[in-house]
């Protein structure tokens, strides 16, 4: 599933010009998973604005599956959500290895921030979450992936 305002997205592809042969930029590319509708699209919405193609999924399963599927550059996920919990984010890091991971939660506590940073979690925030703050965590997470310099 991906947003409605994402779906203009910019294909990898090889582009004559004059006597040059040039590769077309390829948007880094951010799975956020959320079970709350409004709270996801509030999400998508707002990280569409850094240029990225947006997947989404409404659980932790959905999530997983498009994390084999669409090689995210970034994962941003809610913590308590259907197939959710720290077990599914020690799963997202094992089929994910080396992909930041940012998490949201309305249930944190310092005991589970910790064992989230202990699996592998680049950036933790609790809900309600600040959108600046989290625009600026995923902005220094992809780095040069948002000027569409990734493979």
């Amino acid at each position: 599933m991906a947003c409605a305002l994402s779906s203009v997205k910019v294909q990898r592809g090889l582009r004559l010009r004059g006597q040059q042969m040039t590769r077309e930029a390829k948007p880094a590319v951010v799975l956020i998973a959320e079970d709350d509708h409004e709270m996801r699209s509030l999400l998508c919405d707002e990280l569409y604005d850094l240029g990225v193609s947006i997947q989404e999924a409404a659980d932790g399963d959905e999530a997983l599956r498009l994390v084999l599927d669409a090689r995210p550059s970034l994962i941003l996920t809610d913590l308590r959500m259907p197939a959710g919990g720290l077990d599914y984010i020690a799963r997202l890091r094992t089929f994910a290895p080396g992909v930041p991971m940012v998490l949201i939660t309305s249930f944190g506590d310092p005991q589970t921030k910790a064992d989230a940073l202990a699996i592998g979690i680049e950036a933790y925030f609790n809900k309600p979450v600040r959108l600046s703050e989290l625009k600026a965590a995923i902005r220094h997470l992809l780095g040069p992936a948002l000027n569409g310099k990734i493979d």
